[in-house]
């Protein structure tokens, strides 16, 4: 069960300083999921950092093209003694940034070999072999309930691995989590977009029939005719629910699959419990507009 997270003292604002020469270019629009998901935070800290390309060329002893293609994520994968190197100078956490950049290197079709060649060159240090104690308090707060939620979508190796990927990611960004309006928004955001980027998608919206043979509803069926007409009613619920905005999704997966109240809703998602109980709302009447239409009235015999 969840409960209300305490963060630590917000720190200021930081301020995104103006640096001299050409605008970064953005992230290749094609880039797989892993690969983003070390890259953007990577990115992300160079932004704010003050730094320019030409600065950090220097610091790394690599061409500015070069750190302007990794930064962008086009060109060869990179090695990892280059990522840990620029991750040095930005002050990032070595043993996250690395288990997200080995999961995205396997994603690029790098060998076993390749890995472990670029690990042995690249060690880590032992600076930064445990997340910050805030971190590791909200981490063992809402684990749970985030892979009950990832399980709607995913498989349970791929449930398990985004989860992971959420929390290494969250300790990459730990400080822009804190600085936030809401820790826990910008945590289930993270969450979110980690394991979206793992679901199919139809037409633009998430996938998650498959979770239907795990409800609890079909579980408590014995008669198979029983089962087989709950299995298509269920199909059926989790299409409709694929078409709800995103918020209204959540708030309903989290409420009426994974059985988690509506005050553990607010908590979890950092949104006023007055916004799940209207979002849920909402949901119910779209889901049983479609479900249940009501019934066409017969016309007056003359």
């Amino acid at each position: 069960m969840t409960t209300p997270f305490e963060p630590p003292p917000v720190p200021p604002a930081r301020v995104v300083p103006v640096r001299p020469g050409r605008k970064l270019g953005p992230i290749a629009q094609d880039l797989g999921s892993a690969h983003r998901a070390w890259l953007e935070p990577v990115r992300e800290k160079y932004l704010v950092s003050g730094m320019t390309l030409s600065e950090l060329s220097v610091q790394v002893r690599l061409a500015k093209s070069k750190i302007s293609e990794l930064l962008r994520g086009i060109g060869l994968y990179p090695r990892w003694e280059i990522v840990l190197g620029i991750s040095l100078e930005l002050d990032l956490p070595g043993w996250p940034l690395y288990r997200l950049w080995k999961q995205a290197a396997f994603e690029a079709h790098k060998t076993r070999e390749w890995v472990d060649g670029c690990s042995e060159k690249g060690a880590l240090t032992k600076g930064h072999t445990a997340p910050p104690l805030h971190h590791r308090a909200f981490h063992e707060l809402v684990a749970d309930d985030y892979r009950l939620y990832a399980q709607v979508f995913l498989d349970d190796d791929q449930r398990d691995t985004a989860v992971s990927d959420t929390f290494d990611i969250l300790w990459l960004r730990w400080s822009d989590a804190l600085s936030s309006c809401d820790t826990r928004r910008f945590a289930w955001d993270v969450l979110r977009a980690t394991v979206l980027s793992r679901t199919p998608h139809l037409d633009g919206r998430p996938e998650f029939g498959s979770s239907a043979f795990d409800t609890l509803a079909l579980q408590a069926l014995t008669a198979e005719s029983d089962r087989m007409d709950q299995i298509a009613e269920t199909l059926e619920l989790f299409t409709a629910m694929g078409r709800l905005p995103d918020q209204q999704l959540d708030v309903m997966i989290l409420r009426r699959l994974c059985g988690i109240t509506q005050e553990d809703t607010s908590a979890l998602m950092g949104i006023p419990l007055a916004t799940v109980r209207s979002s849920e709302r909402h949901a119910v009447h779209f889901l049983e507009s479609l479900l249940c239409p009501p019934p066409e009235t017969e016309g007056t015999i003359e």
